[in-house]
């Protein structure tokens, strides 16, 4: 399955993901070639201020993506409400059942994804999606076919989806959205056993797009400049061969023992 506008246009390499950025930010992200926008709520006034603004005339050749942790169903339902009414949209491109757990009645998420099954078939969500940290959720989504979109943490430190999960992924033609592409921004912050270079946040989202499972990363700049400095990638996507490497040994460092509170919960 491919991830396209309602005019057929391909989702961007990069996708844009709501954070404390104003509204003309949103705009220069469309200008520069972003035309998928993620947004966890309607807290982000300033995201969606923006977003608004330019679904007034390019209502078609934006991927407006959304969801919610929520596991009431009618607390999703009016949420889903509340983003048609807040943007003045009839539908909404991606709607997640947002990570989904160990913890999860597992029963109850299969309720919520028929349900979105049915938003599809009434024409007011055009694609299902998930978001899952766990591997083996991820993998059972995908080999179910229970969702039509998977967002799946992947990045340098955290690099076990490509064992299995991107690989289903592939075979089942589901698109993967990889988030926390810069583990949090602790990519980027060093390790005091690395001597060379460090990775930018460019560099992040170039190594998560190197998988061919991958098939749009999510970017989450918190001002303009950083927003310029990542839009390079939809230039410059490709990745050298030995950065590859390089990269994989810091991920490494930076992952340490595995024993902070993500990387033993979401294991």
């Amino acid at each position: 399955m491919e991830l396209s506008t309602l005019l057929g246009q391909p989702a961007s390499i990069l996708g844009l993901a709501g954070q404390s950025i104003d509204a003309a930010t949103v705009l220069l992200a469309f200008e520069a070639g972003i035309n998928y926008f993620f947004f966890y709520n309607l807290e982000s006034e300033n995201f969606l201020s923006g977003l608004k603004s330019l679904l007034l005339t390019k209502r078609e050749q934006v991927l407006v993506a959304t969801g919610s942790e929520n596991r009431d169903m009618q607390s999703l339902r009016n949420y889903l409400d509340s983003v048609r009414h807040c943007l003045n949209v009839e539908m909404v491109d991606v709607f997640f059942i947002e990570y989904v757990s160990p913890a999860d009645d597992i029963t109850q998420v299969q309720v919520l994804l028929d349900e979105l099954r049915s938003w599809k078939n009434s024409g007011v969500v055009r694609y299902v999606g998930v978001t899952t940290h766990n591997r083996a959720i991820a993998l059972e989504m995908i080999e179910r076919h229970q969702c039509d979109v998977l967002m799946h943490r992947y990045n340098m430190a955290h690099r076990k989806a490509e064992e299995d999960v991107l690989p289903g992924a592939q075979k089942a033609g589901i698109p993967v959205v990889a988030f926390t592409c810069t583990r949090w921004g602790t990519l980027l912050k060093g390790d005091h056993n690395w001597h060379g270079k460090l990775p930018t946040a460019a560099d992040c989202y170039r190594y998560a797009l190197n998988h061919p499972g991958v098939r749009l990363a999510l970017t989450a700049p918190k001002t303009r400049q950083q927003l310029e400095e990542n839009l390079a990638v939809l230039h410059a996507p490709q990745i050298e061969a030995q950065k590859i490497a390089k990269w994989h040994s810091y991920g490494n460092l930076i992952y340490g023992t595995g024993q902070d509170a993500f990387d033993t919960q979401w294991v």
